[in-house]
């Protein structure tokens, strides 16, 4: 089944470059209707997902036996989650493409085939296959945001490539060092995650490993201070664009250090936990800080996303049951609520042509629909409880105590200017009375609040129920850390596991 997920885009991109282009009122559609079916396929996978650890649905055919190169597919409590979310944007990024009327052919072919990138890259055990669906999405984003988007779409595109792609040619010289070793320690090459992670390594090598994978994937994430593309290449993407590098592409660089550096370099990863730690809450802050000055609305939910995504990164290294299940959740919620923030700017720029704050004001009043999704986004963003993001930076900060107490209680200051930059803007964008064409703004129509509404009562659903993820969750994050404790003299800390943090010496 998960080879047909991960093929199920490709076969829809091809259905979709036989229509001829000049039908270009059939591309989008036809595109949003295809895309159904792996958010169908996944929705199924979810439901059949056993919540114990390990790989399920698991998938091993030879490639290139030789190299030891395979066909290999699985997908667990960590991976599990970001498919279903992957299957979820797709269709909704295509269905607020509208404003796209040129090329809609070849938008829509391209955007198919960054999703069957993107669910590849999460389901793969087999380090050069991930590989390639890793460096396979960087074409269609590159030209995503290159041919469709804002005034120096070129500029962006170029730096997210480069950047994106330095750091691809790090990993992929470190999985081949790595196969290297293998066979010198074994007698024959293999990429399968389940083999490079019994490497015997020594310290040096294992530490030089962690770095490249790191970099590869701070960059990806991004990490500060690596994250200088992030804001161009949102600011002057289509919406879709956006919304698919927020709420998928970014996290590959979270679900990369937690399914392969702490799985594969344990004891690096334990030595580097303050380190990783220390840039995430400088992110967390620096972003935050930054987005409060912005006068682009667009780029002021950029940086929102270079803060939030920090607080990813610190649940991940603070190496406590808590907070890697938070860090799981929280790339859920963040992908959630950015991707419905950037398609409601997305909608005000269809209207106005403008993202600049000082040119808005007093939406509220010809638009108190769309004002009413914002703000109820705006709330999940910060941390409302009852909302998806409470849950996520509960769970990092609580989990995060024991082991980073200095980091957590700065990376809380966080959240604190997250409702600074976001209810200021909300308070600029929509209160006020309106003036010229702000008087005169159209309110949601009913596809709008169609592709807003799935997003909507998810993030209701996990605010009230999370376990309905961290249920299927915690066997997964419960396995990397007992691997971590089992090859390092790490011990997870005391309340450490999530049940010690609601009742004490019951874990």
């Amino acid at each position: 089944m998960l080879t047909a997920l991960v093929l199920m885009p490709v076969v829809a991109a091809l259905v979709v470059l036989a229509v001829p282009r000049k039908r270009h009122e059939i591309h989008l559609p036809l595109g949003v209707v295809l895309s159904l079916a792996p958010l169908g396929l996944a929705a199924y996978l979810f439901w059949q997902f056993e919540p114990v650890a390990g790989m399920q649905f698991v998938v091993d055919v030879p490639w290139y036996e030789p190299w030891g190169i395979g066909w290999r597919l699985g997908m667990d409590g960590i991976s599990m989650p970001m498919v279903v979310l992957t299957a979820l944007l797709v269709p909704i990024a295509l269905g607020a493409s509208t404003a796209i009327t040129k090329r809609t052919r070849e938008f829509v072919v391209l955007t198919l085939l960054l999703e069957a990138g993107m669910l590849g890259a999460f389901v793969a055990t087999d380090l050069f296959l991930f590989f390639v669906f890793f460096e396979a999405m960087l074409i269609p984003m590159y030209f995503i945001i290159g041919v469709w988007g804002s005034d120096r779409r070129i500029y962006a595109a170029f730096k997210f490539f480069v950047y994106t792609f330095f750091g691809s040619a790090l990993m992929l010289a470190s999985i081949i060092a790595m196969a290297v070793i293998h066979s010198s320690q074994t007698g024959a090459a293999s990429f399968a995650l389940s083999d490079l992670a019994n490497l015997d390594l020594t310290m040096g090598a294992e530490r030089l490993l962690f770095a490249a994978f790191a970099i590869a994937f701070a960059v990806k994430v991004p990490i500060f201070p690596l994250h200088t593309w992030l804001p161009d290449a949102h600011t002057e993407a289509p919406t879709a664009g956006s919304v698919l590098l927020a709420g998928v592409l970014l996290k590959l660089g979270t679900y990369g250090l937690m399914r392969f550096n702490l799985t594969l370099f344990p004891q690096a990863s334990v030595d580097a936990v303050w380190i990783m730690g220390a840039l995430a809450v400088i992110g967390v802050i620096y972003g935050a800080v930054v987005a409060i000055v912005q006068p682009d609305l667009k780029r002021l939910v950029a940086y929102s996303s270079v803060s939030h995504l920090g607080f990813i990164v610190l649940g991940i290294f603070a190496l406590t049951s808590a907070s890697l299940q938070g860090a799981v959740i929280q790339n859920v919620n963040h992908g959630l609520t950015t991707g419905a923030l950037f398609l409601l700017v997305g909608m005000i720029y269809d209207r106005r042509h403008t993202k600049a704050i000082a040119e808005l004001g007093g939406l509220q009043k010809s638009g108190p629909m769309l004002a009413g999704f914002f703000l109820f986004m705006t709330f999940a963003s910060i941390g409302l409880p009852g909302l998806n993001g409470f849950v996520g930076e509960f769970l990092v900060v609580i989990g995060s105590f024991p082991t980073l107490p200095s980091l957590a209680v700065l990376a809380a200051i966080g959240v604190i200017l997250a409702a600074v930059y976001l209810l200021w803007a909300y308070q600029r964008v929509f209160h006020g009375i309106p003036e010229g064409e702000n008087a005169t703004f159209p309110d949601l129509t009913p596809r709008e609040i169609a592709l807003l509404a799935p997003l909507v009562a998810l993030v209701l659903l996990i605010g009230l129920y999370p376990n309905i993820l961290l249920d299927r969750i915690a066997p997964s994050t419960e396995a990397v850390l007992d691997q971590v404790q089992a090859v390092t003299d790490y011990e997870v800390p005391y309340p450490g596991r999530l049940v010690d943090v609601f009742i004490p010496g019951e874990g």
